[in-house]
C-alpha cells in the first residue's frame, strides 16, 4: 500500500474513531440517549434530553477532546525535543505549576474562573522558570533543561502537598480531584479546542524539520535546520498545550506518554502524519475514558485521570515487553 495512500486511512480512521467517541459521551450517561434525539438535539430540534446534550455533556466531550489532544500533541514534541521517549507533558514542571496555582485558589475559595486562572499564571511561572534556569549562561541541553524540569516539579508538589495538609477537610475532595484530572470541572471548552488548534497549525510548518531533528542534533545542524530556534519553538509550543490542558482538566497523566508510542506503531516516525494523528488518537482515548469514568459507578463519577493511568500502565508495559532492547 502507498505510504500516502497509508497515512490518509489511518487519518480517516481516527476521525471517525473520534466522532465515535464523542457521540457516545452524548449517548452514555445515568440517562442514557437515544442516538436520534442526540441527533435532533445537536440539529437544534430539542426535545426532553436536548438541555443534557447540549450543555452538559458536549461541552464535557469537546473539553476531553481538546484536552486529550493537547496532552498527546505536547508529548510528541517533547519526545522529540527531549529525544527521551520517557518524556510527556508533565516532564518539565508545568503541571506542577498549575497544580500549585489552582491548589491556592481553591485554599482561597475562588470561582472556576478564578482557579482556571491562577492554575494558568503558575503553569505560565512554572514555564518561564524552567526556561530561565536550564537556559543559564546560554548553553542549553537536553539533560540540563530536563533535569531542571524534574526539580521544578519537585518543589512544585512540596507546595502542593503542603497546602493539602493545611486545607479544610471540605475542600480535599475537589483538591483531590482537580489533582487527578477532572472534567467535571471544566469550565470553558472552547479556549482548549482554540489552543488545540491553533498549536497544531503551528507545529506542522516545522514537521520536516522535526524529522531531521528526532534523527539527531548534528545531523539536523549539518541539513541547515536552525536548531535553537527549532527548539525554542517545540518548547514553547508543547508547554502552552500542556498548560491549556492542565488548566481545563487537571492532571491526567499517561495521554501524553503512551499516545505518541501507539501511534508511532502504525505511522512510523514521520511528524506530518504523525502529529495530527497523535491529536486524533489522544482526543478520542480522553473522551472515551471521560465516558466510563462518568458511567462505571453512575451516578458516581471517577476522576478520569485515574482511567487513564490503569488504561496506560499495562499498555506500556506491553509495548516494553514487546521491545525489550
Amino acid at each position: 500500500m502507498p505510504t500516502r495512500r497509508r497515512a490518509f486511512l489511518i487519518l480517516l480512521g481516527l476521525s471517525l474513531l473520534a466522532l465515535l467517541s464523542i457521540g457516545l459521551a452524548l449517548m452514555a450517561g445515568s440517562l442514557k440517549v437515544p442516538p436520534g434525539e442526540v441527533l435532533a438535539a445537536l440539529l437544534g430540534q430539542a426535545g426532553g434530553s436536548g438541555d443534557i446534550v447540549l450543555q452538559l455533556r458536549l461541552p464535557r466531550a469537546l473539553a476531553g477532546f481538546a484536552c486529550g489532544g493537547l496532552l498527546a500533541l505536547a508529548g510528541a514534541l517533547m519526545q522529540v525535543l527531549l529525544r527521551n521517549p520517557l518524556a510527556d507533558p508533565y516532564v518539565l514542571g508545568i503541571s506542577g505549576g498549575a497544580g500549585v496555582g489552582a491548589m491556592f485558589g481553591m485554599l482561597l475559595g475562588l470561582s472556576v474562573f478564578g482557579i482556571d486562572s491562577l492554575a494558568f499564571a503558575g503553569a505560565f511561572a512554572a514555564m518561564l522558570l524552567v526556561f530561565g534556569l536550564a537556559h543559564g549562561d546560554g548553553s542549553w541541553t537536553q539533560t540540563r533543561l530536563l533535569l531542571t524540569g524534574v526539580i521544578v516539579a519537585a518543589g512544585c508538589g512540596a507546595l502542593v502537598a503542603l497546602m493539602l495538609t493545611i486545607a479544610d477537610e471540605h475542600k480535599l475532595r475537589g483538591m483531590l480531584f482537580w489533582l487527578m484530572g477532572d472534567l467535571g470541572q471544566s469550565g470553558q471548552w472552547w479556549p482548549a479546542l482554540l489552543t488545540l488548534a491553533v498549536a497544531l497549525l503551528c507545529a506542522m510548518p516545522f514537521a520536516r524539520e522535526l524529522n531531521l531533528l528526532a534523527r539527531g542534533l548534528l545531523q539536523a545542524q549539518a541539513l541547515g535546520v536552525s536548531v535553537g530556534r527549532l527548539r525554542y519553538a517545540i518548547y514553547l509550543l508543547a508547554s502552552l498545550a500542556t498548560a491549556a490542558s492542565v488548566t481545563t482538566a487537571g492532571s491526567i497523566g499517561f495521554v501524553g506518554l503512551i499516545v505518541p508510542h501507539l501511534v508511532r506503531l502504525a505511522t512510523g516516525n514521520d511528524q506530518r502524519v504523525l502529529l495530527p494523528a497523535t491529536v486524533l488518537a489522544g482526543g478520542s482515548l480522553l473522551v472515551l475514558a471521560d465516558t466510563l469514568a462518568r458511567t462505571l459507578i453512575a451516578p458516581q463519577q471517577l476522576p478520569v485521570g485515574v482511567l487513564t493511568a490503569l488504561i496506560g500502565v499495562p499498555v506500556f508495559l506491553f509495548l516494553l515487553s514487546r521491545q525489550p532492547r
